[in-house]
């Protein structure tokens, strides 16, 4: 992952799966093994590519506890 988006740890709290059987899900909400799967695919071209990319890094490293104060508002001021 280069260069990444500090506000693309929000989104994946916020955003929802745009099409497919979890359509409507936050991101962060998708189950790890469709994010296996869709490692083993290819993920999609483009931004929300990116973006599963990074929440299967996230969670293939057990770092979901990083999203939680995301999910509950608690946004850190980035400079």
């Amino acid at each position: 992952m280069d260069d990444l988006d500090p506000g693309m740890l929000l989104e994946l709290v916020q955003q929802s799966m745009p099409y497919g059987k979890y359509q409507g899900r936050i991101l962060a909400d998708l189950p790890e093994p469709y994010l296996v799967w869709m490692n083993g695919q290819g993920f999609p071209e483009g931004k929300l590519g990116r973006q599963l990319a990074l929440l299967y890094q996230i969670k293939l490293n057990g770092l979901e506890y990083l999203l939680e104060p995301l999910r509950k508002g608690n946004i850190p001021h980035i400079h």
